[in-house]
């Protein structure tokens, strides 16, 4: 189908950010305005991820916080919704209930909340405050107060919420791993427990040799948005462990798989591998949640509650994942795959014969393996969240997104692969999702089961930020059944 003039201009924009080609099978005409505040802030936002050093947890609860806070200040100029820490004592009289005021208490939120979150990023901020034609520094102005009074509210409470932001993120729970660290060059020689979470040695992007540790053990405790999560992640199975027919049968499918990969299957394992200096999983589908505002024409009224929802989704999903991960500290491929097959020849990509003590996952050399457990998969878990709630925003499952990846662009094959160009085309939401979680699969990263796995908690998270969220901009967020944020 042909691709509308605008919304190529919206695919352009996005190639020129972050390499994607996003063009979109429009439901119905496609905004020809310049996007909404809602639309720049998460851009902004996202320029910041890309430039910072979060992981995908702690990314996800930035834009939940962000999202959130704008929510707020917007509710504030709404009839009917509540705000999620002061309820609807902040709501103006009818007569400043205009769009102007609504953009302004918005910006003026989402900018305070952005500061908080990426300090070292206020000068795109700030620019961003003036490019809108505010002032940062003047807060005289009603909606201007509205929007910190509702922010500042919200960031009080994230402060306290168990991530430990004031204090860098730093893990509250003494976790240390059982297996002392594998050096990446080096063939595996012993392991103290192979069910258990291995710390990786390897060479980094700028050349430096880097032992990540286990990235925010301490996430299962963080305050959920729907107060549900830690509750979902702990209905999830216990993974397979040494000794046992399935430990053996997970690691012997990564090997036939990755040495059998195609064309199309690495260029899904390394389109959706989102690691440093990227938007991250979460932010991957706040991209998408921006190729939805425009395929349908979307109000800011529309952008606030869905970007809302979508977010503090995805903050859950990070929430219930590394719940789950902590919980079970499981094994990655990379020592589960090495410990099996060391001295033994095995086939692997690129056409290679080697021993098995030196099986690499397909992934760049300079990332080898994210630094934490591998159950449950957090990309099935964020990309099956989002993929939920955005359905439930949109009325349906359809989607009809792409990307093309070029011949020869691979960072793992640079110049080798793909062979030729790749399109990867998704109908729905969930075939988005499905994806995501089967890349982690193809790139050697999970195993069926922490995917599978994934996939259903992200459904089941989804679901109950959605209902959340829904509660609140239909003014029951502060109803006896529906509280603002209870306690986990």
């Amino acid at each position: 189908m042909p691709v509308p003039t605008s919304l190529r201009a919206v695919a352009l924009t996005l190639v020129t950010a972050t390499a994607l080609v996003l063009p979109a099978l429009p439901a119905h005409p496609a905004a020809t305005t310049q996007p909404n505040v809602v639309v720049r802030w998460n851009t902004a936002l996202l320029a910041a991820v890309r430039a910072g050093t979060l992981g995908p947890p702690l990314v996800a609860r930035a834009l939940a916080t962000v999202h959130t806070c704008a929510y707020d200040a917007w509710a504030a100029y709404d009839p009917v919704a509540v705000g999620t820490r002061l309820g609807g004592s902040l709501r103006r009289p009818a007569a400043e209930r205009t769009a102007a005021n609504r953009a302004q208490a918005i910006s003026y939120a989402a900018h305070q909340a952005a500061v908080d979150l990426y300090p070292a990023q206020r000068a795109g901020f700030d620019a961003l405050m003036t490019e809108l034609g505010y002032d940062p520094a003047d807060q005289s102005s009603q909606p201007a107060r509205t929007g910190l009074a509702a922010c500042t509210a919200v960031l009080e409470y994230r402060h306290a919420d168990g991530a430990n932001q004031l204090g860098g993120y730093a893990d509250t729970t003494g976790y240390a791993p059982v297996n002392a660290p594998m050096v990446v060059a080096d063939p595996l020689t012993t392991v103290n427990d192979p069910s258990r979470w291995q710390p990786l040695t390897y060479r980094n992007k700028a050349g430096v040799v880097v032992t990540p540790p286990f990235l925010a053990p301490h996430w299962g405790g963080v305050a959920s948005f729907s107060g549900r999560a830690r509750d979902l992640a702990g209905g999830v199975p216990a993974p397979a462990t040494y000794g046992t027919a399935a430990y053996r049968a997970q690691a012997a499918e990564i090997v036939a798989g990755t040495a059998a990969l195609t064309d199309r299957q690495k260029a899904i394992a390394e389109y959706w591998a989102d690691g440093p200096n990227s938007e991250t999983p979460p932010g991957h589908w706040c991209l998408f949640a921006q190729q939805v505002s425009s395929r349908d024409g979307h109000s800011l009224d529309q952008d606030v509650k869905m970007f809302f929802a979508l977010a503090n989704s995805v903050q859950d999903a990070g929430i219930a994942s590394w719940e789950v991960k902590r919980h079970y500290d499981s094994v990655r491929p990379i020592t589960a795959v090495r410990f099996l097959y060391q001295g033994q020849q095995i086939a692997t990509w690129g056409g290679r014969v080697i021993d098995g003590a030196t099986w690499v996952p397909y992934q760049v050399p300079t990332f080898p393996t994210p630094p934490f457990a591998e159950y449950v998969s957090g990309h099935s878990t964020f990309s099956a969240a989002a993929a939920e709630v955005l359905r439930r925003f949109t009325g349906g499952d359809a989607f009809g997104g792409s990307t093309v990846i070029a011949t020869g662009s691979s960072q793992v094959e640079p110049g080798v692969s793909p062979t030729y160009d790749v399109t990867l085309r998704w109908r729905t939401f969930s075939d988005a999702a499905d994806e995501a979680g089967m890349s982690r699969r193809y790139g050697g990263i999970h195993f069926r089961a922490g995917d599978l796995r994934g996939r259903a908690l992200g459904r089941a998270v989804g679901d109950a930020a959605w209902q959340r969220a829904a509660a609140y901009w239909s003014g029951r967020g502060s109803s006896s059944a529906v509280s603002p944020w209870p306690p986990r």
